[in-house]
């Protein structure tokens, strides 16, 4: 069977959110691969408004490559089951839950998950905020790219931060800054990427750092125990099916001096972009990235009814 008979896909695009340029390289990357693999292509997003675009074009699946608030807060997802339209990656609910960091950490730890302690800030600072160990992470509750997002170290640039934060969202997070080594371990399907590295040369894995070619070394997989390497896949895959994921995810970690796995979040639909942690460590087990937009497509369209391990690349 020809890989047409996937029918017309829209690569969804752009959007809003800050993220918006991110969003555009991943979508653009993702649409060349599947046209490369033959499928029937269409760019939806770049120009005008997205909704309108993916109605009028008549797609017959959505490969959703929109990043931050509307593309991973469950709104396209919304939107296109309301128009019963088959896409790529999380449903609803599980997009909320991971886009809301207030939500998912409060999921991680009733669940006995390790995640940085973190107090939450509704709307407006509080003057009486005394934080009795520096540094601290401060961030916007939904938003990613790691815009708004500080590193404080004293009491003195904590207001900053936090009007910082604030500017990006209503609520934010003032978080332990836990020591360590960052670790990402993507889920694809059913199978668990090997554990990579993120080792930053400005030292803080900024907006900088994660989109600027040669400003990180990505060491995949991470030169870790095997016994480690072993319980940060075992905990991707357990918060991948706890916030009800499907297709694919990306769960980051900071590890600790005693290799104690603290989670910090969990992207639902992580970057494609030349320098993004998902595609290296497909790549890493011999999953090229034209292979790894492919599958991702194949999953979504068995929900659509086709057979697609009887298509061809």
């Amino acid at each position: 069977m020809d890989a047409k008979a996937f029918g017309k896909i829209g690569v969804l695009m752009g959007g809003d959110s800050s993220e918006r340029e991110i969003s555009l390289r991943s979508g653009k990357a993702i649409a060349e691969a599947l046209r490369s693999s033959g499928v029937n292509v269409v760019e939806i997003g770049e120009k005008g408004d997205i909704y309108e675009q993916t109605l009028s074009e008549g797609i017959d699946l959505a490969f959703i490559a929109l990043h931050g608030k509307e593309g991973e807060d469950g709104t396209i997802q919304r939107f296109l089951e309301e128009h019963q339209i088959t896409y790529t990656g999380s449903g609803v609910e599980s997009s909320q839950l991971a886009m809301d960091k207030v939500l998912s950490k409060k999921k991680l730890k009733e669940n006995g998950f390790l995640t940085p302690l973190f107090e939450v800030f509704c709307g407006k600072m509080d003057r009486n905020l005394r934080v009795e160990k520096f540094p601290v992470v401060v961030k916007p509750s939904a938003e990613g790219s790691s815009f708004g997002i500080s590193v404080v170290q004293n009491e003195s640039d904590l207001p900053q931060a936090m009007k910082k934060a604030f500017s990006f969202d209503e609520n934010i997070l003032v978080e332990e800054f836990v020591s360590g080594r960052e670790i990402t371990v993507g889920i694809l399907g059913d199978q668990v990427l090997p554990p990579l590295e993120i080792k930053p040369k400005s030292g803080i894995y900024d907006f900088y750092s994660k989109y600027t070619v040669g400003a990180t070394e990505y060491i995949v997989p991470a030169p870790l125990k095997e016994s480690v390497s072993k319980a940060l896949k075992e905990i991707a895959l357990e918060v991948h099916t706890l916030f009800g994921c499907r297709d694919f995810s990306r769960v980051d970690f900071i590890l600790d001096r005693s290799d104690n796995a603290f989670v910090l979040e969990l992207n639902t639909i992580p970057g494609f972009t030349q320098t993004s942690l998902l595609p290296k460590s497909a790549q890493a087990i011999g999953i090229a990235f034209e292979q790894l937009c492919f599958r991702i497509l194949e999953m979504a369209a068995r929900r659509n009814g086709i057979n697609a391990a009887k298509v061809e690349k």
